[in-house]
């Protein structure tokens, strides 16, 4: 899975274009294609998930925090998110991508 670092996306029934850059076009594309199950940032490592989705959800986007016990040494909860905004990609560039943004 390459990382993306720049998505642009259209919100479903909607004409709202919206551009996501570095860390926001990585968060969102991984939300998009963790589809209804969503996604947790143990799947797909960055340094602040939170402030990622933060950012995306001030842009509009509703996206889930779902809570998730977990077990092991140190036992607890973590967050999965899941995006519930349909949206249509319009184009994506990763970060290997010759392709100008």
């Amino acid at each position: 899975m390459a990382n993306v670092v720049r998505i642009v996306i259209v919100v479903a029934d909607t004409e709202r274009k919206l551009v996501f850059e570095g860390r926001e076009a990585f968060t969102l594309d991984a939300l998009i294609e963790s589809g209804p199950n969503g996604i947790r940032p143990i799947d797909r490592p960055a340094p602040r998930w939170s402030g990622y989705v933060h950012k995306l959800r001030q842009a509009g986007l509703f996206i889930e925090t779902v809570r998730e016990p977990h077990g092991g040494d140190f036992p607890g909860r973590h967050g999965r998110y899941v995006l519930h905004t349909e949206v249509l990609v319009v184009s994506r560039v990763a970060a290997n991508d010759n392709a100008a943004p």
